[in-house]
């Protein structure tokens, strides 16, 4: 009886460390910009916190990812791109201190994808 309330104390610690790994602040590779990944209604959301390019059709507070829930191969819902006004299917992974994600359109047959680094 011991290991089973062992195991589902365990179990219960490990999930939200795996539902968090894509959670925080994330730097864009090429330093333009500043994602913060946060809860938001059951799913999680992508939301700029800092722009390099005070000109950019982005702004800061701008939502970008939502929607996103986990699946096998990391996370999958919806990418808006501030630069033409449309929203694509969004897709992102995570592994340790690297983010990529990845938003598709004409079902997955035009993809363009982005490096991140985690801040914290």
């Amino acid at each position: 009886m011991k290991r089973i309330a062992l195991v589902a104390i365990a179990m219960s610690v490990a999930a939200p460390a795996l539902a968090g790994d894509i959670l925080g602040e994330w730097k864009r590779a090429d330093g333009r910009s500043r994602i913060r990944m946060a809860n938001c209604g059951g799913a999680v959301c992508g939301t700029i916190t800092w722009l390099r390019d005070a000109n950019s059709p982005a702004h800061v507070g701008q939502q970008v990812f939502f929607g996103l829930q986990r699946t096998g191969e990391g996370w999958s819902g919806s990418a808006f791109n501030p630069e033409d006004g449309k929203t694509y299917d969004g897709k992102v992974s995570v592994s340790g201190a690297a983010m990529t994600t990845q938003g598709c359109a004409l079902g997955g047959m035009i993809c363009k994808s982005a490096q991140w680094t985690r801040v914290n």
